[in-house]
């Protein structure tokens, strides 16, 4: 399962499967994919019965390069025509049976965060910071995140998120229901594979029963909410309001947008 994108350990019936891009663990369809057919092989592997979504370096995950894409198109390397698409493979997280925790111990952005919630339960420190900054960035919000977002933390404050793109630090997130453990960052790793050594103590047909009962419309809900980011998305790529809002965030200065 180990490849060079996610790494993969089980003891005790708990798999901890690591995100191994570091500093900033940026995703794209191939990390997305490798992670998807790791999930679908613990499906099978009855040595494990939970996850720990961890990632190495210092963020959890900073989303998406849009830099290097905005960079790579604006030089005339457009992208060649790919049979998979980077939220097809994110469907694929969705779809696997076996409960999850994120070990989110620094930045969850963009799809980063979106990677987050496709977790059942997320364990964080005050130190991470958690932004679905897409319109700050002149984008649409994405990964399945005009679903899940408001799942967790309801509308309004969903909302709010997606609107300003605040960065939300850990504790808040907490409080918020956006994470569900607030711990020391140094103790984010190892409190996630103590919430699953739990988790795998109970029995592990009637949790998968459980879990899937409760996530009953998930699938269907994260499917239609990516059909419709994933188009509106396209459309806003082509803006200058996008490509101004990835070079400010780049540049590290507040964007000026034209509404072009």
């Amino acid at each position: 399962m180990n490849n060079q994108d996610v790494g993969v350990s089980i003891e005790n019936h708990v798999a901890t499967v690591e995100l191994r891009r570091p500093p900033n663990n940026f995703l794209d369809i191939d990390l997305i994919g490798n992670l998807a057919s790791v999930l679908e092989t613990l499906d099978g592997d009855d040595s494990c019965r939970s996850i720990v979504l961890a990632a190495a370096g210092k963020h959890f995950c900073a989303g998406a390069n849009l830099k290097k894409r905005v960079d790579d198109e604006a030089a005339g390397k457009a992208q060649a025509a790919r049979p998979r698409h980077l939220y097809h493979e994110a469907q694929r997280l969705v779809r696997t049976r076996k409960p999850i925790i994120a070990a989110v111990h620094g930045s969850a952005i963009g799809a980063g965060l979106g990677l987050a919630l496709v977790a059942d339960f997320r364990v964080t420190c005050k130190e991470a910071r958690l932004a679905a900054n897409f319109c700050s960035l002149g984008y649409h919000p994405g990964f399945g995140m005009t679903y899940t977002l408001p799942r967790l933390v309801g509308n309004q404050t969903a909302k709010w998120l997606f609107l300003t793109g605040r960065r939300v630090p850990g504790d808040e997130a907490v409080s918020m229901g956006l994470a569900d453990r607030l711990v020391e960052q140094d103790q984010v790793r190892k409190v996630a594979q103590e919430m699953a050594a739990e988790l795998a103590k109970s029995a592990p047909l009637a949790v998968q029963a459980a879990r899937e009962t409760l996530n009953l419309n998930l699938y269907n809900e994260f499917r239609a909410a990516t059909e419709r980011e994933a188009f509106q998305q396209n459309m806003l790529r082509e803006t200058n309001d996008f490509k101004e809002g990835v070079k400010a965030g780049f540049d590290r200065r507040d964007p000026m947008f034209t509404g072009t």
